[in-house]
């Protein structure tokens, strides 16, 4: 059977071409950034595996033969689910690849903006030495580190932000309160999220509900003293309404590695505040997770081939 990868940012993909080869089959790659390049090269193949290529409805549907979607990496926005539903096509995603190199920075930015460490670097290499910070900084152990999501990775960024004695809350709708109790972990509603939260942590996926989830109406919900972090999507936050809320002093920080678009425009109004730590999408990535990725990914591909059980089916 053919295989084909849509796209890739890897150095290789040997891996992957080791296990579809082993298993018996064809894999073939490209670079496509666009649904005409995509169908192109792969009406004909029996699974996808797919990094950023836009794989939709038009996609989907002039596929012919196409067993499995498999996407390399957690969030799957760029896969038309229904679309893939609809034609009896599974969508797979890797969701236990980095949640640790998630969660380390997620907390690592949480952390340097608490201790306002890129204003203070930033006001010692302009001259002025002060043993105070030109903000409120409340203790670590006198905040509510709360997330919007509790799944694998925001479980992970509270577990660590306990070891600091921050109190721990989260809102998700779709998880049981017994498991909230079993983490020692506060559930809140939506409103109480955005009223008790000192660092406010997004661990959700992008959808038709929680697009714009920060916004300028929830954003002056939150306290002025509040840091927002994003390691989850860019299209969660509305940037333009958060840079706004950043100059004029409605929150305190935030802490950005995803954005919509993607890289994030040079003349963009985040650019110009001092009081936001901007990443360019490197959380997922360690020495360990990339391999780590693509074996995973590989391995979905093989087990849809032979008809096994999936793993990680996404639109079920």
């Amino acid at each position: 059977m053919k295989v084909f990868i849509t796209d890739y940012g890897f150095s290789d993909i040997n891996q992957e071409r080791e296990i579809i080869h082993c298993a018996g089959h064809h894999l073939s790659a490209g670079q496509c950034k666009t649904p005409e390049a995509v169908l192109a090269a792969a009406a004909d193949c029996d699974a996808l595996l797919v990094q950023w290529a836009p794989i939709t409805a038009a996609v989907i549907n002039g596929l012919k033969q196409c067993r499995v979607i498999v996407r390399y990496g957690i969030g799957v926005d760029n896969v038309d689910l229904a679309a893939a539903k609809a034609r009896g096509i599974p969508v797979c995603n890797v969701p236990d690849y980095c949640i640790d190199e998630v969660a380390d920075h997620a907390l690592a930015m949480a952390l340097s903006l608490a201790r306002q460490l890129p204003q203070i670097d930033c006001r010692v290499r302009g001259g002025t030495w002060k043993i105070t910070p030109d903000r409120p900084m409340p203790a670590l152990s006198a905040m509510t580190f709360a997330t919007a999501g509790f799944g694998r990775i925001a479980r992970a960024v509270l577990a660590r932000a306990s070891a600091f004695g921050c109190r721990l809350a989260a809102y998700d709708p779709y998880v049981k309160p017994e498991v909230f109790a079993a983490n020692g972990v506060t559930q809140l509603t939506l409103e109480e999220l955005f009223a008790q939260a000192d660092v406010l942590s997004l661990h959700l996926p992008l959808t038709s509900q929680t697009k714009y989830l920060i916004n300028a109406s929830t954003l002056a919900k939150l306290k002025p003293t509040a840091i927002i972090v994003n390691t989850a999507r860019g299209g969660l936050i509305d940037t333009f309404a958060l840079a706004e809320a950043l100059q004029s002093g409605v929150i305190a920080g935030a802490g950005l590695d995803v954005f919509e678009p993607e890289p994030l425009p040079d003349q963009h109004p985040l650019r110009h505040c001092g009081n936001a730590i901007l990443t360019s999408h490197v959380g997922w990535f360690s020495d360990q997770s990339v391999p780590k990725l693509q074996r995973l990914a590989a391995e979905e591909v093989v087990r849809a081939l032979r008809c096994e059980g999936l793993k990680n089916q996404v639109n079920k």
